[in-house]
């Protein structure tokens, strides 16, 4: 397990350096678009490839940013179990969902984005629009972002056995969603009493009873 968790710290290294690096394709893109707006209005011209520019840098954010944001444990969810279970039934559902879906999907992502990249690459296809980029770099931007989250997953595995067994303590430890938002609105209740005048405080108060 020592040999497994030395990997799984590699892979999130990796993942977090390519993250933070993809996420300034934000900043990129937003200045590309500026440019892009200024030389339209001020020279009256544009081009498609200025436009398709702006996707490229967009998907290198999402798809290089996608492996980082599982590692974080910060991918969306949309399960009302998993939110009301304890903390260790939630690691088994992490850990029986990367096995099952996550490592299975990102793979045969994997499989038919390479030939379908490959293709493009060797042919030198191009945008079906006027003044279009080449399409290559676009189709590898996918296949690398499945290939990333693909080894993230592996990392994830490692982790969710190591905490499950007692070799490392939780990495995200945390209250189950529906306690937390419960001690949230009780906090926030508790502080719009306090700042009530003294006649409504007393009268909610007399409302609880």
């Amino acid at each position: 397990m020592r040999g497994l968790l030395a990997l799984s710290r590699a892979i999130d290294a990796c993942t977090t350096f390519i993250g933070k690096s993809a996420s300034w394709m934000i900043l990129v893109a937003v200045l590309v678009s500026a440019i892009n707006a200024i030389v339209r209005k001020v020279f009256n011209y544009s081009s498609n490839g200025w436009l398709e520019l702006q996707w490229y840098l967009y998907g290198i954010a999402y798809m290089g940013a996608a492996a980082w944001t599982l590692n974080l444990n910060e991918h969306i969810r949309i399960d009302l179990l998993y939110t009301r279970a304890s903390r260790r039934v939630q690691h088994w559902i992490d850990l029986l969902g990367h096995l099952l879906f996550l490592i299975p999907f990102a793979w045969l992502l994997v499989y038919y984005l390479y030939p379908w990249f490959l293709s493009a690459y060797r042919t030198g296809e191009t945008s079906p629009n006027a003044s279009g980029l080449i399409l290559w770099p676009a189709r590898l931007i996918l296949l690398l972002g499945f290939v990333l989250l693909f080894i993230q997953g592996i990392s994830e595995i490692i982790k969710k056995i190591a905490v499950i067994t007692g070799a490392i303590p939780d990495p995200n430890p945390h209250v189950p969603q529906h306690e937390a938002t419960l001690a949230e609105a009780e906090e926030l209740a508790r502080e719009m009493r306090d700042n009530l005048p003294p006649e409504q405080a007393a009268s909610a108060q007399e409302s609880r009873k």
